[in-house]
């Protein structure tokens, strides 16, 4: 097996040339073994997308020793020297601003990661770093924009960022980040918007750069403050009685009863029920040929800021 000692040379040196970096680091990936990889994949997903890491991380993990943990984070920064280095008063290893990824990431398996935690396909229950909810999978944010929010959600730090809105165009805001959510259509960023003064939420794809503040995020200002976020809405939905054949609903969607009964953050809610095309007039007024659910207790909508997004609700678009 090659020597990973010869893997510390002086990066400086080959600037003008990483592919000689990139060849030596392909090749000692290539001398580890399967499980190596895996947690130094591992140690680097951990790290890049949430700002540090702990040998106790990789040992909860992976199931291993000290000793085991201690081994793979040296061989890690040997590999890539300028990633990470050692935050003794926090005692975590921490990203520098050189960080640069060993490994590919996609955005999609990332996104993934944070929605169902970092164990992969493994039923692990390990606590989840930063909260994310999803309906669905679709939009390929910047990885690096996406790998600095992450970061700062974990971090509780503010962000600022240049973002596209539809109503107002270019603007530089100010935000603290506080969870990703998926909407079926695209991915969002919950977020307090420091300008505004009010949570919100911000299309990831319409982010178009983000650095971060090193600047915590008040109390007041924090996910535990966001009403609407802590709201889980109760939404049941049944055939439109315009159809005429509700089993073939029911069957679609897997009903009880003839019912689907649901429980969704309510920034997602409106999201949800425009994506289904789910009529939410009291009296289901809407076509049942473009609306094959009804949402029956259209009540459940009151006080859902996104629920001006709910067909046949009200005729209030969402501009951003």
């Amino acid at each position: 097996m090659q020597s990973l000692n010869m893997l510390e040379w002086n990066t400086s040196k080959y600037d003008g040339d990483k592919s000689v970096v990139n060849k030596r680091v392909a090749a000692a990936l290539d001398d580890l073994t399967q499980t190596q990889r895996e947690r130094l994949f591992y140690i680097e997903v951990k790290a890049f997308f949430c700002g540090d890491l702990t040998r106790a991380d990789i040992e909860r993990r992976f199931g291993v020793k000290p000793a085991a943990s201690a081994r793979d984070l040296s061989t890690y920064r040997r590999l890539a020297p300028l990633n990470l280095f050692y935050d003794a008063g926090q005692r975590k290893y921490a990203t520098t601003d050189r960080f640069t990824p060993l490994f590919e990431h996609s955005a999609e398996r990332v996104l993934t990661w944070f929605r169902a935690g970092f164990g992969d396909n493994m039923d692990q229950k390990l606590k989840r770093t930063v909260p994310c909810e999803s309906a669905s999978d679709l939009v390929k944010p910047d990885i690096e924009m996406l790998a600095t929010l992450t970061r700062a959600i974990a971090g509780r730090r503010q962000v600022k960022v240049n973002y596209l809105s539809l109503s107002s165009g270019s603007s530089t805001k100010t935000l603290c980040p506080l969870a990703l959510a998926d909407t079926g259509l695209r991915w969002h960023l919950r977020a307090y918007d420091r300008e505004r003064g009010r949570f919100a939420d911000f299309a990831l794809t319409r982010i178009v750069k983000a650095k971060a503040i090193d600047q915590p995020i008040p109390i007041e200002e924090q996910i535990e403050s966001d009403v609407q976020w802590a709201r889980l809405v109760h939404i049941e939905l049944v055939p439109h009685p315009g159809i005429a054949h509700p089993k073939a609903i029911e069957a679609d969607f897997m009903m009880h009863n003839g019912m689907l009964a649901l429980d969704m953050r309510a920034p997602l809610v409106g999201y949800a029920l425009r994506r289904w095309s789910v009529d939410c007039s009291p009296k289901h007024t809407l076509d049942p040929k473009e609306h094959h659910l009804w949402l029956k207790n259209s009540q459940t909508l009151y006080g859902v800021e996104s629920a001006a997004l709910s067909p046949g609700y009200n005729n209030t678009v969402d501009s951003k």
